[in-house]
């Protein structure tokens, strides 16, 4: 059958996945008329997809094309031997909800620093001491319905920051709520501010931590902290996350940034190929 003639290869793209048909040549002409027939149908479902992809994705804070310049985050090469890759999200306004835009360039960032051969640790941080990340942009999720949460492949898109062979560390000040702690917790190592706010308030909105929080909450703090921060929606300050284990060292604020800097060039120095394992 048409099966057997077309295999279909899922490639990822900022608009979600995408199916490109690969036909096999040398086919029976009946059989290669079905196939291109096939292959028509399937480059439809793409005209139509991506259309609804970029609108759901463009109501709060559309995606910018790659090579173009980031608008959500600040991005440059940090330490004395300039061998940290510093990741800075940037909407204080939105105290830097992580509209799909924001993800997406992180995801781009951390890829480009991934390719740098020069680069051996990476650190991410928010504009500003009032917030690291106030969780997901809510306006943005609002209008959206399961199926096209589900389509654009939602959970992925997050998750990435969790695969990156170079140790990630997140600086976090001020707040870093739902989806901004389950952020921080995709990251090897957490310095936090005095001033720092962890928390997991989804319980609030009717819904549930959906980027992993579920799961590396219990694995940092244990399973009656995890359950008392998820099930009442209280955050906790950063001695009690230090205390916890969620974090592993705390600074006054304006110190934080630097910190995580001095930690990214000692882990950079060393072997690349060991630290990536």
């Amino acid at each position: 059958g048409i099966s057997d003639l077309i295999t279909s290869v899922p490639l990822g793209s900022r608009d979600g996945p995408l199916l490109v048909p690969r036909v096999k040549v040398n086919l029976p002409n009946t059989k290669m008329a079905a196939a291109r027939c096939a292959v028509q149908k399937f480059g439809v479902l793409q005209a139509l997809y991506r259309p609804l992809a970029a609108t759901t994705a463009s109501r709060a804070c559309p995606h910018k094309p790659h090579g173009e310049f980031f608008e959500y985050i600040n991005v440059k090469k940090a330490g004395e031997r300039r061998n940290v890759g510093l990741i800075e999200l940037n909407r204080p306004k939105a105290l830097n909800a992580l509209c799909d835009g924001l993800m997406s360039e992180v995801h781009t960032a951390v890829q480009d620093f991934e390719a740098d051969g020069d680069i051996g640790c990476i650190v991410l941080t928010g504009a500003g001491e009032k917030a690291f990340a106030a969780g997901a942009d809510i306006k943005e999720m609002s209008g959206r319905s399961f199926q096209e949460v589900y389509a654009q492949n939602f959970p992925t898109n997050w998750s990435r920051m969790s695969e990156s062979s170079k140790p990630i560390i997140a600086a976090v000040n001020g707040f870093a709520l739902g989806g901004g702690c389950e952020l921080a917790m995709m990251c090897d190592i957490i310095y936090a501010g005095e001033k720092a706010r962890f928390g997991q308030p989804e319980i609030t909105l009717g819904i549930i931590p959906g980027a992993g929080g579920t799961q590396r909450l219990v694995r940092a703090v244990g399973k009656s902290v995890a359950m008392e921060m998820v099930l009442t929606g209280n955050p906790i300050t950063a001695q009690q996350a230090l205390q916890a284990g969620l974090v592993s060292k705390v600074f006054p604020p304006d110190q934080v940034v630097g910190e995580a800097i001095k930690t990214a060039e000692k882990i950079a120095g060393l072997s690349k190929l060991v630290v990536a394992m």
